[in-house]
């Protein structure tokens, strides 16, 4: 399938249109779900899932059903994988939403300029909602920076380089009046989860990453704990 063929198939505003309602049932159910079934999760995972959400739709919800909630059957490496990496997913895609928004939509800026600028963006949204919950939990500034740092920056450069490609690669010459605009940022921030997974896999098997708190544990979903 060529390049034209596949920007023509998600270049409608009927098909964007179904997707966001796709978007907004998930979000529904996501809220409803935190709301009475698993309150119990510290408030920035309950962000987490609900931007995971807002960026993925269904495919979030997936994710979160998978591994987010308290009644997953048992927890392995799989879904630790999958809370560690929508961590960073959560930050990443609002620093690639305004920079793609910013550098392409409205200033119109030259692919390295545009790939520069969102990816730096990523970066600082990424790693502050990593290093966020560290702080929070007690972790002194200095000590949570250099623990997320190595380990953060793999999984936000993964994830970015391939997002904001695929971004550029499919979304061409759009406009902010286009469909494919819209459509190529949902999809780019999908694949940049998926292709961050296994980093953050390999991360959690060598020690560099905790993996998330287990959401079964009540105490430990309560301390917002990343690494």
């Amino acid at each position: 399938m060529s390049l034209d063929q596949i920007q023509a198939a998600i270049d409608t505003w009927t098909g964007l249109g179904i997707w966001l309602a796709l978007v907004a049932v998930s979000l529904a159910w996501t809220l409803y779900d935190l709301r009475t079934r698993n309150s119990h999760i510290a408030s920035i995972m309950q962000l987490v899932w609900i931007l995971t959400v807002l960026y993925s739709g269904p495919i979030g919800v997936l994710i979160y059903r998978y591994s987010g909630r308290r009644q997953i059957a048992t927890d392995n490496l799989s879904r630790k994988g999958f809370r560690s990496v929508a961590h960073c997913y959560s930050g990443c895609g609002i620093g690639e939403i305004l920079g793609v928004i910013i550098t392409v939509g409205i200033f119109a800026m030259s692919t390295a300029w545009a790939a520069g600028i969102t990816f730096a963006l990523a970066y600082i949204f990424g790693f502050a909602l990593n290093l966020g919950p560290m702080m929070q939990a007690g972790t002194p500034f200095l000590e949570a920076f250099k623990g997320a740092f190595f380990a953060e920056t793999i999984s936000i450069t993964v994830m970015e380089s391939v997002a904001i490609n695929v971004d550029l690669y499919l979304g061409g010459d759009a406009t902010m009046g286009d469909a494919l605009f819209w459509s190529s940022l949902y999809i780019s921030l999908s694949l940049g989860l998926f292709a961050a997974w296994p980093a953050n896999l390999l991360l959690i098997h060598f020690g560099l990453k905790g993996g998330m708190a287990d959401p079964r544990d009540t105490e430990a979903a309560a301390s917002g704990h990343c690494h």
